[in-house]
């Protein structure tokens, strides 16, 4: 499922971030918000998939 994939390579990419924000730098915290929206919508496209999958059974 290349919609998972894709969740799993932005949930990797914004471990750093996450590291750097809860150290206080104040821009990796801006950073982390965008990474959270787009895991968000990559969430929502497996959600998809998934039923979609379901649905052709």
């Amino acid at each position: 499922m290349q919609s998972y994939e894709n969740l799993k390579n932005l949930i990797d990419g914004a471990a750093d971030d996450v590291a750097k924000c809860a150290g206080g730098n104040k821009a990796a915290g801006t950073r982390v918000r965008k990474s959270m929206q787009d895991i968000k919508n990559a969430a929502q496209d497996v959600r998809k998939e998934v039923l979609t999958m379901r649905e052709g059974d």
